[in-house]
């Protein structure tokens, strides 16, 4: 299975937003509590399709991408995978493919502490640079 991307479109909001609960929730509440309310004007405020990819599997959405591009990084703004697409390589491909463009630029991102992903971004080379009370900031230098 190889998970493909296409552009956000506005339509996509419901979908993103159900991704974000899904994905997000447990790992948000552990951290400070979800705040439903708080957590969708977050949402509705930072929402900015032309910045986002749609991680497909076949002809269905699975899960999002974002990132930003910079003159000597790349940043890995947020990647989601639906729950029960999780664990079957997508994320590894997605993220796999982002420090691939990077090219000679090395690839920056934060994950929240109790985030299962941070497994996933050790395993693809990132190391800890960083961290907050709720984040730890990881680095995946130019090899």
């Amino acid at each position: 299975m190889t998970p493909r991307l296409r552009p956000a479109t506005e339509a996509d909001h419901p979908f993103l937003w159900r991704l974000h609960c899904e994905a997000m929730r447990a790992h948000v509440e552990a951290t400070w509590g979800w705040d439903e309310a708080d957590q969708r004007r977050r949402f509705d405020a930072a929402f900015e399709p032309e910045r986002v990819s749609i991680v497909m599997v076949r002809d269905e959405p699975v899960g999002m991408l974002r990132v930003e591009r910079r003159p000597d990084e790349m940043v890995l703004v947020v990647v989601e995978v639906l729950p029960e697409w999780q664990g079957q390589g997508i994320g590894t491909r997605v993220v796999s493919r982002v420090v691939q463009e990077a090219g000679g630029v090395p690839v920056s991102l934060h994950v929240l502490k109790g985030n299962p992903a941070r497994a996933l971004y050790e395993r693809l080379g990132f190391v800890i640079d960083g961290e907050t009370a709720t984040h730890v900031t990881m680095c995946r230098p130019v090899r």
